[in-house]
């Protein structure tokens, strides 16, 4: 009798597998609420470590050196949430003449949508109508969702810096539960896998960064040379936005083009924002990622789209932002685990070979078949 390829072992170590996944997504929406300020911290903490051993190098105590780092930190995001909203508060100062030309603007939109698609002011204020009730029926769960945000933000400001200072603090402490935790493993093993975590998870955000800085240049000197007013807060809100990967300058796009079509005469100068931000997002993706970031975050890009929905599923916002490093974590846990190597293969960027109609598979045949079989010994 010929032997079933799927043993009950096997189908038994596969459903189990899919059982515990289950299990921890379960556990980990569940625990959102700690999990997400936790995983800020930790990228957070990645990002000031070397700040951190910089000044202990200095013969700063370690207490001292987290301190530090964690308040230099803290003033670096508060001046950046700082100019952003004294930027914004500016705006909203012309905000009657922008709503007045933006209403010009749309009296046009539906004379033309009048003339041209039969579209009626009665088919319009109906449509109105229905959207305004279905938004007044639901404003409490809209008002719920508000107040529960507000209050998961301002317990992340005070949980977020104090997470990170403990694990700068008790970095070597962690480290040591992971080497006793999996001691069968070895001891190299478990060291060089954290230092494999750290140094992608490092490589992305000091990448992200200065992609950040250059992006944020290029938007607002387009901006700039287009006459386009308060330049530097659209350039730098756009690269921020790219805490969203692959639609973060899109969206970031929008609110310049809508303030140059309030403020310009011309809606060329719109359409320039917008094709402008384009090649921009088009260097970036192209030139500047690849080579300030390099192969060291090897993720294709359907695993990341993949991640991004999934982490938006999960975690909201927030997640869309965590996923593309977690992913990154888990490809080296994935890489370092024999059994499921094959995984991390599949999170990885395919090389050049698997690009091409000449693949490995077929390269392999073409092997085999020059290769003579091996006589059996007898």
């Amino acid at each position: 009798m010929e032997q079933n390829p799927l043993s009950q072992t096997s189908v038994f170590t596969v459903a189990a597998r899919l059982v515990s996944i289950v299990l921890i997504i379960l556990i980990m929406y569940c625990l959102q609420s700690v999990l997400v300020p936790l995983l800020f911290s930790m990228l957070f903490a990645i990002t000031l470590y070397p700040l951190s051993r910089m000044m202990e190098r200095w013969k700063f105590p370690r207490l001292l050196s987290s301190v530090i780092a964690v308040i230099i930190g803290i003033i670096i995001i508060s001046g950046l949430i700082y100019l952003i909203v004294n930027q914004a508060l500016n705006i909203g100062k012309n905000g009657n003449d922008m709503a007045d030309k933006l209403q010009g603007i749309l009296v046009v939109i539906l004379d033309w949508a009048n003339t041209k698609l039969g579209v009626t002011d009665v088919m319009i204020s109906q449509k109105f109508h229905e959207f305004t009730d279905n938004a007044l029926s639901n404003a409490t769960t809209y008002l719920q969702t508000a107040f529960s945000s507000i209050g998961g933000i301002l317990s992340s400001v005070i949980l977020v810096p104090l997470f990170v200072f403990f694990m700068l603090y008790y970095r070597d402490f962690f480290r040591e539960f992971f080497l006793i935790s999996f001691k069968s493993t070895g001891k190299e093993r478990v060291n060089t896998i954290l230092n494999n975590i750290y140094s992608v998870v490092q490589n992305y955000l000091v990448g992200l960064i200065t992609v950040m800085g250059i992006v944020a240049i290029l938007n607002t000197a387009g901006l700039l040379l287009m006459g386009i007013s308060y330049a530097w807060f659209f350039g730098i809100l756009a690269a921020l936005l790219m805490l969203i990967p692959y639609i973060g300058i899109a969206i970031g796009s929008i609110l310049p083009a809508l303030f140059a079509i309030a403020t310009k005469d011309s809606a060329w100068y719109s359409i320039g924002v917008i094709v402008w931000f384009q090649i921009v997002q088009f260097l970036e993706a192209n030139f500047i990622t690849p080579n300030i970031v390099g192969s060291k975050v090897s993720i294709n890009p359907l695993m990341s789209i993949v991640g991004l929905l999934l982490g938006g599923m999960l975690f909201g916002l927030a997640g869309l932002i965590l996923a593309l490093p977690l992913i990154a974590i888990t490809k080296v846990i994935l890489d370092s685990i024999p059994s499921l190597s094959h995984f991390g293969f599949l999170i990885g960027e395919p090389d050049k070979i698997h690009l091409t109609s000449q693949t490995n598979i077929i390269k392999l045949k073409r092997r085999q078949r020059k290769t003579p079989p091996k006589e059996k010994k007898e």
